[in-house]
């Protein structure tokens, strides 16, 4: 080959490289401003949207607790709560004596709710924790009249945590005002209610405290 035809080849080569690149360079700056022309596009539609009163697209947001106005709500209307639940009496539930007022626990219940009975029907309370109901069977065993006051009577846990009368509770679901003073002989049933947390109603160490003319009076419950 002479150098001529060398050089011909040479500067052909060349020129194709070159066309070559600049074709490949173009096609990617074309790619580049179709991708913003379609990008322009559609803030320019959202924009356009907004103007006309449409609402911006919202951003995900983060899952957020629920309300404990909700949680209420839904236990208030019995789909969160599968009614009283019977729990054990203590294994040693002997006669306690206040006094000379005999006591003794004849149950144990927990719900989130309680609900009005005779004459107060469609009353009713709801709670996140639980109430505890406790029913006992009294009798003054003495000869004189017994004063006892049980609108005092607290709960404890093993922690010492003291819980009183839930009052509201008391008079909604009570079965019937809680008597003051107890004749001689004078056998009377009473339930107490109480509101706990959940996990007071599984502590060992729960009693329920009575105060009698000597002092705090303890009855276990667990």
């Amino acid at each position: 080959m002479s150098p001529r035809a060398s050089s011909r080849t040479l500067a052909f080569l060349t020129a194709a490289l070159l066309l070559g690149g600049c074709t490949k360079e173009t096609s990617t700056s074309e790619e580049g401003q179709e991708a913003e022309a379609r990008t322009l596009q559609k803030l320019r539609a959202e924009a356009d949207r907004v103007k006309q009163g449409g609402a911006t697209t919202p951003r995900p947001r983060p899952a957020q607790q629920e309300p404990e106005e909700s949680k209420l709500a839904v236990l208030a209307a019995g789909l969160g709560d599968n009614g009283p639940h019977k729990l054990r009496l203590p294994g040693k539930n002997d006669t306690v004596h206040v006094d000379t007022v005999a006591v003794k626990v004849t149950g144990l219940e927990a719900s989130h709710s309680v609900k009005g009975g005779s004459g107060k029907v469609g009353l009713g309370l709801t709670t996140e924790d639980l109430f505890l109901r406790v029913e006992l069977i009294t009798q003054n065993v003495g000869g004189m009249p017994a004063p006892l006051t049980l609108d005092g009577a607290k709960v404890t846990d093993a922690k010492g945590q003291m819980y009183p009368l839930a009052r509201d509770a008391q008079a909604v679901a009570g079965t019937k005002p809680l008597p003051t003073t107890w004749a001689p002989e004078q056998r009377t049933e009473v339930v107490l209610l109480f509101e706990v947390p959940p996990d007071a109603v599984q502590d060992d160490g729960l009693a329920l405290v009575v105060q009698g003319s000597g002092g705090d009076v303890r009855i276990p419950l667990r």
